[in-house]
This record gives C-alpha cells, sequence and structure tokens, in this order.
C-alpha cells in the first residue's frame, strides 16, 4: 500500500473580516470534494476543515496565521484549491 502524503504549511487570513460563515462554509464545501482529511489550526488548536462548526472556533480573524496539514493522496489539489480561497480573499473583497 502507498504511503499517505502529508503536506503542511502556514497560511495567512487575508480577508477584512476573517474565517465567519461564509468562508467557513466555502472552505467546507471546498475540503468535502476530496478524500484526504485537512486540518486547519492555531495555537496547537486543530480542526477539520470539514466541520462548519470546527472552523468557527480557530479565531481566523485578518492578519491570523493559521497552520493547515492535509493527509491523503490527493492532499496536492486539496492545498491548491484552499490556498486559492485564502489568497482571492473568499471572494469578498
Amino acid at each position: 500500500m502507498a504511503e499517505e502524503k502529508v503536506i503542511l504549511c502556514e497560511i495567512e487570513v487575508l480577508n477584512k473580516y476573517g474565517i465567519h460563515a461564509r468562508p467557513a462554509a466555502l472552505l467546507v464545501k471546498t475540503a468535502g470534494k476530496f478524500a484526504c482529511d485537512i486540518f486547519i489550526g492555531k495555537k496547537g488548536e486543530e480542526v477539520s476543515a470539514k466541520s462548519i462548526m470546527g472552523l468557527l472556533t480557530i479565531e481566523g480573524y485578518q492578519g491570523a496565521k493559521l497552520r493547515v496539514r492535509i493527509v491523503g493522496r490527493d492532499a496536492e489539489e486539496a492545498l491548491a484549491e484552499i490556498t486559492e480561497l485564502f489568497e482571492k480573499k473568499f471572494f469578498e473583497e
């Protein structure tokens, strides 16, 4: 069996209002397209990017640096789409 791919990176919240309900919903929708497990966290806390309630608890305010951990065969594709959401400020600005 092939070894699971693991990607670790840091990503900055750029949008003005941070991770509120709409960006959290976009993250969940995007994460749900992939088989891999996607975790986003800060200060040692980590939540599934497939859990809207979890995402709303991570203090993802503008300027926050979040740790992203992705585990699974389609990790690179997932990272590309998650990164794009953050870079494009969740299409809010």
